[in-house]
């Protein structure tokens, strides 16, 4: 199940960083790696402003 999450969260974020890196250049993973933070981030603060209401 979380596994599920994960790769999901890696094929959003690699779809996104698509956009603005090569697949092909070096740093690829890293700016995949740093769009699934934001976008980890990014769930967490909508969750917590839904609760809040």
């Amino acid at each position: 199940m979380i596994g599920w999450a994960i790769r999901g969260l890696l094929v959003a974020a690699g779809a996104i960083a698509a956009l603005f890196v090569a697949r092909e250049a070096e740093n690829f993973t890293i700016v995949q790696g740093m769009v699934a933070v934001a976008l980890v981030a990014a769930v967490v603060l909508l969750v917590a402003l839904v609760r809040r209401k």
